[in-house]
């Protein structure tokens, strides 16, 4: 007799958590891109006062961190624990490293904070069904 995997809809959820690694990925390499070339493009003004962001280390974290992103989320689709596992850590740095952004952007930062948020759920609450299923 056949044994019934017993799946859910998380592991679609765990799909798309692969895919938002990747699109995260590469929007932080462009803006890693953006503020080690053109270090006028990011400011903000807040409470009357100019914020201003020290470019080149934050440039360089977004560079670092959107190829780990990437290769991770791709890395995700095989199921293998050591992506699950480094998809969260990133996936928490990621929210970690938005926070920075909150007085600048807060409505942007608090929302991939929660698309992060919702990645380390599904990955750490549904990640073995993908091996399951795969």
């Amino acid at each position: 007799m056949a044994e019934v995997s017993k799946s859910t809809g998380w592991v679609g959820w765990i799909g798309f958590a692969g895919i938002i690694l990747l699109l995260s990925g590469v929007f932080s390499l462009i803006q890693g891109f953006v503020a080690l070339v053109g270090s006028n493009y990011y400011y903000a003004v807040e409470n009357g006062t100019l914020f201003l962001f020290d470019l080149t280390g934050w440039g360089w974290w977004n560079l670092i961190i959107g190829a780990v992103l990437v290769l991770t989320g791709i890395a995700l689709f095989t199921g293998a624990t050591w992506a699950r596992v480094l998809a969260i850590i990133v996936a928490s740095l990621s929210a970690i490293g938005q926070l920075l952004l909150v007085p600048a952007q807060p409505w942007w930062a608090l929302i991939v904070i929660a698309v992060d948020i919702l990645i380390i759920y599904a990955i750490t609450a549904h990640g073995r069904e993908i091996v399951d299923n795969g």
